[in-house]
């Protein structure tokens, strides 16, 4: 028995009906997954573990005669070489209060470059995923870092480059000098997600642009 044209004619009309209330749900879906992306916040937080041509500094407000050795040979060789952690703080603000449901951001990525007193050094990413959980409270995130001081900073001298070390990663470090910028991506189930923009990071307020 042959189909009744009407049947046809009714699914005909009815299926882009069909895909255009499925690409609407779909486009509603990405969108709450960039407003949800674009309310987690970041921070510098503190450095750990520096150490500088292999000479821990942590506990250091100068040098020892034979540290100072070690880094004048090194320094003889062009090479200064640092070696620390960036800790991140990170905030996910998704925590189910709001109207917005709680939900935990988990980054694949986070390709970001590091400055130093405003200069621009080295590049770097996570090494794996990092999930910020939609708690409200601070998550960190740890970069490992590896660069080489001379190269970025020779022409403060040996004693500006030492100075800087032990501003850096001394016994009474600081962060003021970091900078990071930075570009998240978030794993939805939409797939990935590049953050709208890349976000400066700095050490005196969490922020998410």
């Amino acid at each position: 028995m042959p189909p009744d044209n009407r049947h046809i004619h009714l699914i005909l009309f009815l299926l882009p009906l069909m895909f255009v209330g499925i690409s609407c749900s779909a486009l509603r879906g990405v969108k709450d997954a960039l407003t949800n992306l674009s309310r987690c916040s970041f921070k510098v937080e503190n450095i750990a573990g520096f150490s500088l041509a292999g000479i821990p500094l942590g506990n250091k407000s100068s040098y020892s005669v034979a540290d100072g050795l070690t880094l004048a040979a090194a320094f003889a060789r062009n090479e200064l070489r640092a070696s620390f952690t960036l800790n991140v703080a990170a905030i996910n603000p998704n925590d189910g209060t709001g109207g917005t449901p709680s939900s935990s951001a988990t980054m694949t990525r986070f390709a970001w470059t590091l400055l130093i007193d405003n200069t621009e050094t080295i590049r770097g990413d996570i090494a794996e995923p990092v999930t910020i959980p939609g708690t409200g409270q601070q998550s960190i995130i740890p970069l490992t870092m590896s660069l080489d001081l001379f190269q970025f900073f020779r022409n403060r001298g040996y004693e500006g480059l030492l100075n800087l070390a032990l501003a850096l990663g001394g016994v009474n470090r600081t962060t003021t000098a970091i900078t990071l910028r930075a570009r998240p991506t978030i794993d939805t189930r939409f797939g990935p997600i590049n953050y709208p923009e890349e976000i400066t990071i700095v050490d005196t307020e969490f922020r998410s642009k």
